[in-house]
């Protein structure tokens, strides 16, 4: 009797198929344009004047050219990626990390557990919500993982915090810049208004995901069987602190560590107060990184060594992100976004106001899938959703508020967002079995967000 092999999908093998259906439905749709017009350094689309336009298709070549294209519009996440995991490894290699992690599971345990795990979820959760990160919460991750797992959790309970803390809480947050700033100034409404609503939404869901988590975790915990990810080899991540668990810092340990924390301390300070970006960030954990390394003696060769180690297993997540860019290329590439948004757009006229409201937040969840970014949805799509949402006695708030729920629900489902697939790549989690984790989650949350909408538009919010 034949064995029946495990379906696997490769998200390079994904994403690189995306590419080729865009090119190929590019040659049979009718090509149409939006005007633009240039507003605080962002090319807005100007509503009603969708027009065809000459049909310019892609050479075949341009399949290709796409996947280089999407790793130089990634290349600042590429290289944080690659970077921390540099860093990280000198940490690994002062002995800091895996004497740290010791320290910490000996004094939490197993009940001390549980409010380590809250915790770490709470703190990505206001980071996504308040801050709107997700890129820029990937420094955390790959320490933040092994905790977990040593703490005697699973990889995808130790995923899962990660993704649904900082995915969940930017799909809520009441004051993220990168979606309710840009459509509050797209829509003419006060900046972060309307938080109440959004605040009781961001406790409703960041609540129900963290249950979620806790009821898995504890269930694979009583038995072990039921994980999801039993059979994959965490041996590279999974690390055996019973060697250090009975050790002391030393001093050179605990100037390592101290680095470390200080580290994330400067880079959650300077992105909120200093306005650093991506690149700074990386340049922060290499400095880190090098300091580490000639605090613990390592000389200069063998912390050169250590980063490129660290890169060399960072490789995959970070290459992933270039990929992914390369679908944004191509899209633009082909001018197939234009068009899809003038049909999906067309179908909320004439609708009910609670039915506009679905109707939003349906057209930016399969919108996501293509179009990751919240800001560069915000541009394309409420310049045209306003003025419909005017039409059929929607408020702007509320169709906002729909935009909001569409565009943070669909983040933990596709893997055309390249970040995600960083995530998982961390815990080794392959794609099909996060969505077998996540699906009935996500179900949860379309079914809270309508109930939310139907909330805002009975108080016309």
């Amino acid at each position: 009797m034949k064995t029946k092999k495990a379906v696997t999908f490769n998200p390079f093998v994904l994403l690189f198929s995306i590419i080729v259906i865009c090119v190929i439905v590019s040659y049979f749709v009718e090509s149409g344009a939006y005007d633009r017009i240039v507003s605080d350094g962002r090319s807005i689309v100007v509503p009603g004047t969708y027009h065809l336009v000459e049909k310019d298709p892609v050479s075949f070549f341009d399949i290709f050219r796409a996947v280089p294209h999407g790793l130089i519009a990634g290349s600042s996440i590429i290289f944080l990626v690659l970077i921390v995991g540099g860093a990280i490894e000198v940490f690994n290699q002062t002995g800091a990390i895996p004497v740290g992690i010791a320290r910490l599971v000996a004094v939490a345990g197993k009940k001390g557990g549980t409010f380590v795990l809250v915790l770490i979820f709470s703190i990505f959760a206001v980071l996504g919500g308040f801050l709107g990160w997700i890129e820029a919460a990937i420094p955390f991750v790959p320490l933040v993982i092994p905790i977990i797992i040593a703490l005697g959790f699973d990889a995808m309970t130790a995923v899962a915090v990660v993704i649904l803390g900082t995915m969940v809480g930017f799909a809520l947050g009441p004051t993220n810049m990168y979606t309710i700033g840009i459509a509050h100034q797209i829509a003419e409404l006060p900046m972060f208004s309307g938080f109440g609503l959004r605040f009781i939404a961001y406790l409703c869901f960041t609540v129900t995901a963290l249950c979620y988590i806790l009821f898995y975790a504890y269930r694979v915990r009583k038995n072990p069987e039921k994980s999801l990810v039993k059979d994959i080899d965490l041996s590279d991540i999974q690390l055996s602190y019973e060697g250090e668990k009975d050790k002391s810092l030393t001093l050179t340990q605990l100037f390592s560590l101290i680095v470390l924390i200080a580290t994330f301390v400067c880079v959650v300070y300077g992105m909120t107060e200093w306005g650093w970006n991506i690149n700074d960030m990386s340049a922060a954990f290499l400095f880190a990184g090098i300091v580490a390394g000639i605090s613990g003696r390592m000389g200069a060769g063998n912390i050169a060594n250590a980063f490129i180690n660290g890169a060399k297993g960072s490789m995959g997540g970070a290459m992933v992100v270039g990929v992914a860019q390369g679908v944004g290329w191509i899209l633009n590439k082909t001018g197939l976004m234009d068009p899809l948004i003038h049909v999906l757009s067309g179908h909320i006229d004439g609708l009910s106001p609670l039915g506009s409201a679905i109707g939003i937040f349906i057209i930016v969840i399969l919108l996501t899938g293509l179009v990751a970014s919240g800001s560069g949805k915000a541009v394309a799509l409420m310049p045209i959703l306003i003025p419909l949402a005017d039409l059929v006695g929607l408020s702007r708030q509320t169709a906002i508020f729909a935009y909001q729920l569409g565009d943070g629900i669909a983040h933990p489902a596709y893997f055309t967002y390249g970040t995600l697939l960083i995530f998982l790549s961390y815990a080794k989690i392959p794609y099909l079995r996060w969505m077998k984790f996540v699906l009935p989650l996500l179900i949860i949350f379309i079914i809270l967000a309508v109930i939310f909408l139907k909330i805002a538009v009975s108080i016309d919010y």
